[in-house]
Formats: C-alpha cells, sequence, structure tokens
C-alpha cells in the first residue's frame, strides 16, 4: 500500500492511497471451499482443476507443476511447500501461468485439408509503414507481419525509373520504393520464425516481359527448394501440412507492363495519419451496412478480369509464369462466371470488400460454394488511404480465406483479426469450421442472417482488473485523481450474434472492482470472437483508452483466468490484465 499525491493547483494537492490487489469474494469463497484451516492442498488444488476450472484431464501432477511454478516465479516460499494459502491462491489465478487460451494444445487443428478449408492470416499492401500514399515501403513492415504469425504478403512490383530493375511499391503514389530482392531476402529470413506453415506470396505485377523474367530469377534463387510451383494449374489445392516451410507464389497470368499514373499532391493530402479518435474511437462497421458506388473505388488493386486473354499470355515469361502456384484472376462475364465452381482446377478469386459487400446480397450461397473448393480474397476499398480497416466477419462468414487487412494500421478491425489467429497455436491457419465446409442434406449451405437457435451461452464473470499502476506515469490517464476505469464485454460473429456490455464505472482506483456478470447466448459459436475493452472515464475529453483484447470464443478455458490486454497495436502490456470466469452454461 502507498500513497499518491495529484497537483489541483499552485498550492493544493491531493492524496489518494493506493491499495494492493484483494481477492474478490468470489475467489475467496473458492478458496475456503476448496482449502483446510487456511491452506490448499495439492489435492484440493487438483479438485479445483477439475470441478472450477473444468480441466477434466487434470491430473495430480499437473497440479503439483503449478505450485513448483508458483514457488519459481517467487509466489510461495520455502514455508509454504504444503499448500497454498489465500494470496498465493489469488496471485496463481492472477498469473501469466493461467492464461485464457490453453498454449499447451499449440497447433490443434487438422492440417492435412486443402488450403481451401482455412482462413489464412492475410496482409495487404505488406511493405507500407504508414498510409497508402505517402509513407514509405521497407521491408521492415513484412518483417513484421511475419512474426505476427501473418501467412501472405502482398508485393506490388514495378519498374525502377532507369527500367532496368523491379521495385515494391504501391503504384501512382507518393510511396518510396524498396527493392523487391531486399523484399525476397527478409521473407525467406523470416517467413517461419513463429510458424513453419506455408507462406504465400501475392504479387501485384506491373511488369516487362523481360522484368518478369527477372523477377522469375530473383525468386528463384532466393527461394530455392523452399518454392512450391506447378506446371499446370491445380485440381485442388495441397494441404497446409504437406506444404510446411514452403512458399507459394500467387499472381494472375499477367498482362502487359502499365504505365503507372501520376498521383497530384492534393490527392496525396488524404493519406494523413489516423487520428487517436478514428484509431480506436470508431466502432467496428456493422456487417450489414449499405455500399454506396462513389465509395466503391479499387485504386491500387490492378484489374485481373482478363485472365483467360490469350493476348496477355503472350507477353508473359515462360519462366515467370510456372512460378505460379495459385492461380488468380476474375475470368471473362460478371459475378456468376467469376463464383463458376471448376470441377477440374482451383483457383483465387479477388473482391473489394465492396465487391463483396454487393455480391453477398445477391450471390451468397455461391460465393460459399465457391470458396469450399477454391480460394476467395478480400481487400480493402481504395479510398482507405489512411491504412484502416474493414469488419472482417462479412467475408469470413461466406468463407473468404484471404481477408487482407492493412498490418501497419490499427483499430477494432484489426483488433478482430488478431483475436481470431490467436486460435490454433497463432500458426495462421484456423481451420474454417464444418458449416462452412459441408451442403446440407438436401445441398444447402449456410445462411449468415439465418434465425439460428442458441447452441450455447457464454457467461462471463469481470471480477477485477490490475497492471495500470506498474505500466503507466500516474497523470497518464488523469492529472488530479487516479483513474475511473470501466469495462467493455462483447461478442463479435454472426449478426445474431453480435453484443457489447459494459460495467459500472469506478472511481479514483487503480485496481477496479466491478464483479459483474454477462451471459452471451450465440447460435454460432465456432465463428464468434470475445472482445474485452477497458477506457477510462473523462467527463470533459473523450474517453481514455486502457487496453484491449479479442478471443475466440471456441478455445476458451472454462474457469476463473488472467486476461492478458494490449495497446492499440495489439502489443500485450507487460503488467495489464484483467481476472475473468468462463463458464459455458
Amino acid at each position: 500500500m502507498s500513497k499518491q499525491s495529484y497537483r489541483v493547483c499552485f498550492c493544493f494537492r491531493r492524496r489518494f492511497r493506493v491499495l494492493a490487489a484483494e481477492a474478490p469474494a468470489d475467489v475467496k469463497n473458492l478458496f475456503n471451499r476448496y482449502s483446510d484451516n487456511g491452506v490448499m492442498s495439492v489435492e484440493n488444488l487438483h479438485r479445483f482443476l477439475i470441478e472450477v476450472q473444468k480441466e477434466e484431464n487434470a491430473t495430480l501432477e499437473d497440479a503439483h507443476a503449478i505450485m513448483n511454478n508458483l514457488h519459481d516465479l517467487k509466489i510461495l516460499n520455502i514455508f509454504h511447500r504444503r499448500g497454498l494459502h489465500l494470496d498465493a491462491f489469488f496471485k496463481y489465478l492472477f498469473a501469466d501461468i493461467n492464461p485464457p487460451l490453453n498454449s499447451k494444445l499449440g497447433i490443434h487443428q487438422d492440417m492435412n485439408a486443402p488450403l481451401s478449408h482455412y482462413f489464412i492470416y492475410t496482409g495487404h499492401n505488406s511493405y507500407l509503414t504508414g498510409n497508402q500514399l505517402s509513407s514509405d515501403c521497407s521491408d521492415v513492415p513484412i518483417i513484421q507481419a511475419l512474426h505476427r504469425g501473418v501467412r501472405v504478403i502482398e508485393l506490388d512490383i514495378w519498374p525502377n525509373s532507369a527500367k532496368d530493375d523491379v521495385e515494391v511499391l504501391h503504384g501512382g503514389t507518393l510511396t518510396t520504393p524498396v527493392a523487391l530482392i531486399k523484399c525476397l531476402k527478409s521473407i525467406k529470413e523470416h517467413a517461419f520464425t513463429v510458424s513453419e506453415y506455408p507462406v504465400v506470396i501475392t504479387l501485384e505485377d506491373h511488369l516487362t516481359t523481360a522484368l518478369q523474367a527477372k523477377t522469375a530469377e530473383m525468386i528463384t534463387q532466393t527461394f530455392g527448394d523452399m518454392l512450391f510451383s506447378s506446371d499446370a494449374c491445380l485440381k485442388e489445392f495441397p494441404s497446409p501440412e504437406s506444404l510446411k516451410r514452403r512458399v507459394l507464389i500467387s499472381t494472375k497470368p499477367p498482362k502487359e507492363y502499365l504505365q503507372a499514373k501520376e498521383v497530384n499532391e492534393t490527392g496525396a493530402t488524404k493519406g494523413t495519419d489516423q487520428t487517436d479518435t478514428e484509431a480506436w474511437g470508431r466502432e467496428v462497421s456493422d456487417i450489414k451496412a449499405r455500399y454506396n458506388d462513389k465509395d466503391d473505388s479499387d485504386e491500387g488493386e490492378a484489374d485481373d478480369s482478363d485472365e483467360e486473354d490469350p493476348t496477355s499470355q503472350q507477353n508473359t515469361a515462360p519462366e515467370y509464369k510456372r512460378l505460379i502456384a495459385i492461380h488468380a484472376g476474375k475470368g471473362k462475364g460478371g459475378l456468376s462466371d467469376w463464383l463458376r465452381v471448376d470441377p477440374d482446377k482451383v483457383r483465387r478469386l479477388s473482391l473489394s470488400e465492396q465487391e463483396l459487400g454487393k455480391a453477398v446480397v445477391t450471390h451468397g450461397k455461391e460465393i460459399i460454394r465457391f470458396t469450399q473448393r477454391n480460394i476467395l480474397r478480400i481487400y480493402p476499398k481504395g479510398i482507405r488511404f489512411d491504412s484502416s480497416n474493414y469488419n472482417p466477419f462479412n467475408a469470413w462468414t461466406h468463407g473468404a480465406q484471404m481477408v487482407a487487412f492493412n498490418m501497419q494500421g490499427y483499430g477494432r478491425s484489426l483488433w478482430l483479426m488478431h483475436g481470431m489467429f490467436r486460435g490454433n497455436g497463432g500458426c495462421g491457419y484456423v481451420k474454417k469450421p464444418d458449416i462452412l465446409l459441408k451442403a446440407g442434406p438436401n445441398n444447402e449451405v449456410f445462411d449468415p442472417e439465418a434465425n439460428l437457435p442458441v447452441k450455447t451461452t457464454l457467461k462471463v464473470t469481470v471480477y477485477m482488473g490490475e497492471g495500470w499502476y506498474y505500466d503507466f506515469e500516474h497523470t497518464h490517464f488523469d492529472a488530479y485523481s487516479p483513474p475511473d476505469f470501466y469495462a467493455r464485454i462483447g461478442i463479435a460473429g454472426v449478426d445474431a450474434d453480435i453484443v457489447m456490455k459494459k460495467t459500472k464505472t469506478l472511481e479514483d482506483n487503480w485496481i477496479p472492482t466491478w464483479d459483474e456478470q454477462f451471459e452471451f447466448p450465440l447460435t454460432v459459436p465456432e465463428l464468434a470472437l470475445l472482445r474485452v475493452e477497458v477506457h477510462e472515464y473523462d467527463m470533459s475529453e473523450k474517453d481514455d483508452f486502457a487496453g484491449q483484447t479479442c478471443l475466440p470464443v471456441s478455445e476458451l478455458r472454462q474457469g476463473i483466468r488472467a486476461v492478458p490486454l494490449h495497446n492499440r497495436k495489439g502489443e500485450k502490456y507487460n503488467s495489464v490484465k484483467l481476472l475473468l470466469r468462463f463458464e459455458f452454461i
């Protein structure tokens, strides 16, 4: 326990007592139930793991391991070897060794299905350090994305000014280029740092035939045996398991080089950085939001409508074409033709977020059938100059595998992306649920807007939070008093499951104890993400951000768990966490 002083005016200071974290009443009651004479033995801890934490396969050795961990963390000392006292039990529940997702599970999903059966962690314009119009191009954001587990890297490739080499840049903008070879070497070095599963490089090609040949040579020399390629279109995609530590190239059979259009200075000014409000204060857009034709700008994404144009094929360097493992393109005709499933070959189709929004209204079922065999990539609309993102659930609920995001940005949409790919050991591949992969008895497919029965209800008890005192300056939230925290808890998923709820605000308290319960009925828990945010109430200005996380509901561990919070960019705080209880009822 300590005291803090806050200056109110030149001659007056307010003093506040900072109390140590205290176990909530529910934790005290559970300790009393599973302890004798104020001590919880290894045997009683084992019972607690099975009955309260719902760890049905927990063994006595697991309970011993927890005790040993607590000794290693200096939570238990030599005088408490026979069991846990209340303070040690509480500290165990609030420790990093009690996370909401089971780290021991690792990569636990079947990885032997075709690539089209997985959601794949996908970047958009992966080389940009900031906005889409005037930021630098670099290999640094590519490396950062790979270290986060991103498995699809996008590169826009253009001739350099001398027309004798290949650069990566966002064409028709003021972005400064980076050499393609530098990006390729960085991908090779960092591709499998956090995941052994395949990396896909999607190329947006604006090259001459000669530079295509040079690009093919660079790719071949850089990746060597790591490269997976096919002389013909694949009849079925290989599995992630069969492609471990392999690199795949995905692009359309390229067209003749098109000269970049120049952008004027007035256009570049639209690429200013996000304001603080835009970065985190805006709620995730409604999946059903109307799509305005005026906003349907797909600048920055090359038109891929002439996949089968024989003239295009003649202008393609053969050694470049042979590298393409995942062929992309829309083909001729309209949306119905684009979504036609070919039993003899698989391919990748790209749609903007706007195109998808319109397509799901008229062709929702066809999209889901298409994605059962083929790959659908969704990318941000062209007017997102600030590198913001969109609600990914319209794509995920229709089976789209590659939902391309600007990883250098931040905001609630990106937090959902982080949450989805915390699943399956963070390997960058999450198996799509069976409802998106299999037709029903009458050959019907999943309808994300159908009125479905509730499958389960998630009950969340929000006990308390701590750690801000250690990670922030004492005047960070309020210059005149300790912070006034509240938490927001909710679900992202299909429309029927979406909801956000809020705790009460606790004034002047670095260690808020809300002790509130919330229930979330879920119709499609397989696609649901739990959203958690903490804010600090500010009467005169916008509330301050105090942490967030997003977790896949299907992988939540029942029981009382320590849930670490992250900053706006998705980086975990050193100390800030919440104590929550999860129950499926």
